[in-house]
């Protein structure tokens, strides 16, 4: 067995083992558009392809790759095939490839700056500079009282500036008032914020998800959030958070940031603004309006790993006032201990996050930034956008179909349009639209559900898609609709 003496980390054997994992992966992505996008596999195949216990002696580097190549790839929905267009991306990129190699073979565990300084330093000037991309205001740069940290998801970044939020209020309030706690966002604000409610111990009921409709293309209405705090005061509650989104998963409806701030601070709520999809677009300057108001905000958080060609995972969150974070989420056991950290002098970003353990992440962001700087980050979402735009502008020519709402980033959502017997507004022809399309392995999309309707989601962001792939996916939608429409 020619593997029997591969030792836990040796420098000539990891050059050679990583060439042909870099060869191997190299092949992937040469032959992704090969594979089914979405994995046509069953519920538990893979365990009738694998034993039931470990080895007990090594195997063969070349035999585990054949493995993968022939039983785990089959149950691989390939996110970066350029016939991706499901969800929201995550792009992969040789930048982020080359910068999760490093941190991987570094396999630093970076909590505090003594545990590696370079990590804690590059993860403060990579966000910095990306603050002054997306020209933040100055109160969320390290030089002032906030700063920038990376967390794993917008999940993580949402929890950990709510549980900032919420030890805020109480320590005004007393922390009798938990119960009495109220949160604010739209029906379209994604799940991560109730989550963070359950985690955080706050009230289920008083996460108010308010009303969003089509009058406002799904964005929240500053009129109903005014109405729902004052009743809430009315009522003996006490309310503190409000978060604001900037590209909704269901439709990339952008909430108004200006007014919503104005009520925020009107009645001293935490305003936090996820932009996980959009914010990257807003390195572009005809996109970066979509985040005026951001500087009402106490924490704005926007996704490198979706849009920004960064490999997963990599949320940036930037904060106004770090102490606040710090206080919720800092402890200070002795064997933590040291003389740069007591003597107040470096960031641990320990405090600004739920785990102690953390990655080298900021390598790769920062090789993202410099290996394609930011005009070619600019391209690469411009790109997406405007095979959006082409994609937009075949379904509008398909008088079968409708497009549902205004496109503003990489994202179409829209429908096949029922006959007009359809007793469900033609909500089951779309499924099975949607079904018949991802079934043929060929194209991956979702779906969302807008006033009761049944929507088609189109998301262009796949690294390799090119507008081929688009027309592609169209004339598959086109042929199974027409085959739809013929046997109804």
């Amino acid at each position: 067995m020619e593997e029997s003496g591969l030792r836990a980390m040796d420098a000539e054997q990891l050059r050679e083992h990583a060439h042909k994992m870099v060869d191997f992966i190299a092949d992937y992505y040469k032959t992704i558009e090969t594979f089914p996008v979405l994995s046509q596999v069953q519920p538990g195949y893979l365990g009738k392809l694998l034993p039931d216990s470990a080895p007990n002696y090594p195997d063969s580097l070349q035999n585990i790759l054949n493995d993968v190549q022939e039983k785990i790839l089959p149950g691989v929905t390939h996110w970066q095939s350029p016939n991706y267009f499901a969800y929201f991306p995550s792009n992969s990129s040789i930048a982020g490839f080359l910068g999760e190699m490093l941190s991987a073979g570094l396999n630093i565990v970076g909590f505090s700056w003594i545990t590696s300084p370079a990590a804690t330093e590059l993860e403060t000037i990579v966000l910095d500079w990306l603050a002054k991309a997306l020209q933040l205001p100055d109160d969320f740069f390290s030089s002032g009282q906030g700063g920038g940290v990376i967390q794993g998801t917008a999940s993580e970044a949402v929890l950990v500036v709510l549980v900032a939020a919420r030890d805020k209020i109480l320590r005004r309030v007393g922390r009798s008032a938990l119960p009495k706690l109220v949160t604010y966002a739209s029906d379209q604000t994604h799940s991560a914020l109730q989550k963070a409610c359950q985690i955080a111990g706050l009230n289920p009921g008083l996460c108010r998800l308010l009303k969003t409709d089509s009058s406002t293309n799904y964005a929240l209405s500053p009129d109903v959030l005014s109405e729902a705090i004052s009743n809430d005061i009315a009522g003996g509650l006490v309310p503190f958070f409000l978060c604001a989104t900037v590209g909704t998963t269901s439709s990339t409806a952008i909430d108004p940031l200006p007014a919503l701030g104005k009520i925020a601070k009107t009645n001293k709520l935490w305003f936090h603004v996820d932009a996980a999809y959009a914010g990257s677009a807003c390195v572009c300057q005809e996109y970066r309006h979509c985040i005026d108001g951001v500087e009402e905000a106490n924490s704005f958080n926007m996704n490198a790993h979706k849009w920004f060609l960064t490999n997963f995972d990599c949320s940036v969150l930037w904060v106004k006032d770090r102490s606040s974070l710090i206080q919720s989420l800092s402890t200070n056991p002795e064997f933590l201990k040291n003389k740069a950290s007591q003597g107040n002098m470096v960031i641990d970003y320990k405090d600004w996050q739920i785990p102690l353990g953390r990655r080298f992440r900021s390598l790769k962001l920062w090789m993202v930034l410099r290996l394609y700087g930011l005009e070619g980050l600019r391209s690469h979402i411009r790109n997406h956008i405007e095979m959006a735009a082409y994609f937009e502008e075949l379904v509008g020519q398909d008088t079968r179909f409708k497009v549902i709402g205004p496109r503003t980033f990489s994202l179409v959502c829209f429908r096949l349009l029922p006959p007009l017997s359809s007793e469900d507004h033609g909500n089951k022809l779309n499924s099975d639209l949607l079904d018949s399309v991802n079934s043929t392995g060929n194209v991956f999309m979702t779906h969302t559900v807008l006033s009761g309707e049944y929507i088609l989601r189109f998301a262009v962001g796949a690294p390799l898609t090119e507008r081929r792939h688009v027309d592609m996916a169209w004339q598959i939608l086109q042929d199974k609709a027409t085959a739809l429409l013929e046997s109804s």
